[in-house]
């Protein structure tokens, strides 16, 4: 499973959003100037040209974020890098982490080190005792010094900190989910934005493995992939990427090694945080320098398939996310692009919400009336389908481009899902923040199945990998 960043579509993407955000822009100037000259139009117009602004500069900066490319020099310093991948695991689909391992074993710029935590599975050592030992042979026979640790459940963070312990000079920690299948050119894109001294972590762009799977799955990852290419994208321009993604990132080894103590002890409200543990590193790379994203480095997670286990894990992001806002706020310099842009995004989920709750709900009750419901309905769909315009850049193994077409005009259904649901569940979780159970994995979730790839043949997760020291390209 392959993906790669197609510059025409990116060139085509821009130029369609360019000529729509023209457009736009004069019809919001006319209301602005009435407003302005003669005190007419809509009473929210201020606020509308408002937020079309925000809306344009995130727009805009996440079209300027581009792959980062580095010279011969600049390469032959990356490629002597020590780097070592954590991979906790637990209650792990075993096909899922075989195909981890073999992806990360398959690199065209392969780690040092890879160390596999088993965080004290309830499935058992003997369920993984067939990969261990092809992982340790596989991976000595590819040039990597292979780790395979059990311990008593302890959690992700104490998981990666044995890690960390096996490695514990490394110039670089990749940092891979073990349902997470990675791209053959994952880390050595990773690594490029490193050859800035400034940068300490990298983010990469995280897609469903499973997106055939359900309708869910589905629009999931049309949502998922244009969040990272538009809001994630906009913050890397400025250096203030807030939160890298589990599956896929690299941090500089002594931001991890100085902060080790807070991130296994950190609380709130007197209770232990075993989550979140994405955006905290994050958070202490940022203390310290450039975060960034690069939008050329692929991976390809399980996403949940089932509403159910969706919500209790968007709950755990929210409850995580609002604690780390606090911490953000507390810590995070006034003088620093992140503070500033982060407090920004709080004035306007707020000022969004209200909006919403006032345009929708409030006044068709206080006037009902339909002259307004074509915009209520336009509105957010054009807003939407923009968004996710970049989802189209990617080409993808395992899609045709009439599918990924298809995946994009479901851009309406991720737009009524983000407004309803996850608007909802994202201030349930605030409400509820001090509740830092993990609250998901306490038996195996999603299962890895064969992924139908346009013009071959279905194989199974063991077949459609080369054995052993062969391994070029995974699944």
């Amino acid at each position: 499973m392959t993906a790669t960043l197609v510059p025409g579509r990116t060139y085509a993407a821009a130029a369609a959003l360019l000529a729509a955000v023209a457009v736009w822009a004069a019809h919001h100037a006319l209301a602005a100037v009435g407003l302005l000259s003669h005190g007419t139009g809509h009473r929210f117009t201020a606020v509308y040209v408002l937020m079309y602004g925000l809306l344009v500069w995130q727009l805009g900066f996440a079209y300027l974020n581009q792959p980062y490319l580095v010279g011969r020099a600049r390469q032959q310093a990356l490629d002597a890098l020590d780097v070592a991948a954590l991979v906790p695991a637990y209650n792990e689909d075993p096909a899922a982490l075989r195909a981890c391992l073999e992806s990360m074993i398959g690199q065209h710029r392969r780690p040092r080190t890879i160390v596999v935590v088993d965080d004290g599975s309830t499935t058992g050592e003997a369920a993984y005792a067939e990969i261990r030992a092809w992982f340790e042979q596989a991976a000595a026979r590819a040039g990597i010094r292979p780790v395979w640790l059990r311990q008593d459940n302890a959690g992700k963070r104490h998981a990666q900190a044995a890690g960390i312990a096996q490695a514990f000079d490394a110039d670089v920690y990749w940092t891979v989910d073990s349902d997470t299948i990675s791209d053959p050119h994952a880390l050595g894109e990773l690594l490029k934005p490193l050859a800035d001294p400034t940068v300490r972590s990298v983010a990469g762009i995280v897609m469903a493995a499973n997106v055939r799977s359900s309708f869910l799955t589905r629009f999931t990852d049309l949502w998922f992939v244009a969040g990272q290419l538009t809001d994630r994208s906009a913050l890397s321009v400025l250096g203030a990427v807030w939160v890298n993604s589990g599956p896929i990132a690299v941090y500089r080894g002594q931001i991890l090694r100085d902060n080790l103590d807070s991130y296994l002890n950190e609380t709130f409200a007197g209770r232990r945080v075993p989550f979140s543990d994405d955006s905290m590193l994050t958070l202490f790379a940022m203390l310290d320098g450039r975060t960034v994203q690069q939008p050329s480095a692929f991976a390809f997670a399980l996403m949940p398939e089932r509403t159910s286990h969706f919500l209790r894990m968007f709950v755990r992001w929210m409850r995580g996310s609002f604690i780390r806002s606090l911490w953000r706020m507390r810590y995070l310099p006034l003088r620093s692009w992140a503070y500033w842009l982060h407090l920004i995004r709080w004035a306007t989920t707020l000022l969004s919400t209200t909006l919403f709750v006032t345009v929708a709900i409030v006044i068709p009750i206080q006037e009902p009336s339909l002259a307004a419901l074509p915009w209520l309905v336009s509105v957010p769909i054009v807003i939407g389908y923009a968004q996710c315009l970049r989802y189209l850049t990617i080409r993808r193994s395992d899609q045709s481009t009439a599918y990924q077409w298809g995946t994009w005009a479901l851009a309406p259904v991720a737009v009524a899902w983000a407004m309803l649901v996850l608007r909802a569940t994202r201030w349930f979780g605030v409400a509820t923040c001090w509740k830092t159970g993990w609250g998901t994995r306490k038996t195996v979730e999603v299962a890895l199945r064969p992924t139908p790839i346009p013009g071959q043949r279905t194989a199974t997760a063991e077949q459609s990998v080369k054995p052993d020291a062969e391994i070029a390209a995974p699944r």
